[in-house]
């Protein structure tokens, strides 16, 4: 009897399938928060190891017992403040009314982009809101990397308390201990691995045809009505370049912030990373990525927990990851 094929097996979650423009991941929408502080940090992807935890989950079936922990590595630099933003909310959305730039600018900022000297643009009473661009000192890490990355940070509070912190901080750095807290949820924003030219099978998922397919095999048959015009339609399943998708990861645990690299340095150093030099945190699970990679966080947006007692490590695995 003939066969049912349903070659369209896969996910159809993110669309467009398009690659990101940069390294680092643009974040669009922040929370609410009263807090005077900044809203998000950036990081370094080292690499991942394994921790025994102690579970202090209210229901959990291994409650108060050791359980395996997998975790990610995220080296985190203090990033410097390089310039305040002023927003108007108009009909088409913020727009920027003013800017003031800081006189104290590394060396490192300039091999990413040219900056007066003099301060630009002054402060403002007309204004709704205020980010700070911040930029990272790759320079303190093992990575070789000398430019450092910038992005945009939105803060906690009403207007004025938000103008009176930024004020404060321009030219500053800020430490990842200012803005998360153990034991917390927060969003991961990066951009994924690289997986170059696939086929339809591994970047969609389709089915294999049966074998005696008269033609190929692992292409999922017809592409379509618009074939013949010289157009592919995007929900057709067909070969191209797989991977590097800017994508958010919700409600990750926060497991541990740290100032001493010796804590989690492995024999030999990370894999493709090197030796920690610097605060780092261990985030409960995988991230996306490569390693070496900008990883941003900010606060949780979708999160139902409220900040939790973080839990205790009992072992945290210093084996070397090599030919694992």
């Amino acid at each position: 009897m003939p066969r049912t094929r349903s070659p369209r097996a896969g996910s159809m979650q993110f669309w467009p399938r398009a690659r990101a423009r940069h390294s680092h991941a643009r974040v669009r929408t922040w929370v609410m928060s009263k807090d005077i502080r900044p809203l998000g940090f950036a990081g370094y992807k080292a690499g991942m190891t394994h921790l025994l935890i102690s579970d202090n989950r209210q229901h959990s079936l291994t409650k108060n017992m050791d359980i395996f922990c997998p975790v990610t590595v995220v080296e985190c630099p203090p990033v410097k403040t390089a310039s305040i933003h002023f927003y108007k909310n108009t009909i088409n959305g913020p727009k920027i009314v003013s800017e003031v730039i800081t006189e104290n600018i590394t060396k490192d900022m300039a091999r990413k982009t040219t900056l007066s000297k003099k301060t630009k643009g002054k402060y403002t009473d007309d204004f709704d809101f205020i980010r700070v661009i911040c930029y990272t000192q790759p320079g303190l890490t093992g990575t070789g990397r000398k430019k450092p990355h910038i992005f945009e940070v939105a803060i906690g509070g009403n207007k004025e308390q938000q103008l009176a912190y930024a004020k404060e901080k321009l030219g500053e750095e800020i430490f990842i201990t200012e803005v998360f807290k153990e034991g917390q949820q927060l969003d991961a924003h990066s951009i994924t691995k690289g997986k170059g030219f696939q086929g339809a099978v591994r970047k969609f998922g389709v089915t294999l045809r049966h074998h005696k397919s008269e033609k190929s095999r692992r292409n999922p048959g017809s592409l379509g009505a618009w074939r013949a015009q010289g157009h592919i339609m995007w929900r057709t399943a067909h070969a191209g370049k797989m991977g590097y998708h800017l994508r958010t990861e919700y409600n990750k645990l926060l497991v541990k912030i740290s100032n001493n690299p010796s804590e989690i340095n492995i024999k030999g150093g990370f894999l493709n990373y090197g030796i920690i030099k610097n605060q780092f945190i261990l985030v409960k699970g995988s991230l996306s990525g490569a390693s070496g990679r900008l990883i941003r966080f900010t606060e949780p947006i979708r999160s139902k927990k409220e900040t939790q007692e973080a839990p205790q490590i009992a072992y945290i695995s210093l084996e070397s990851k090599q030919g694992r």
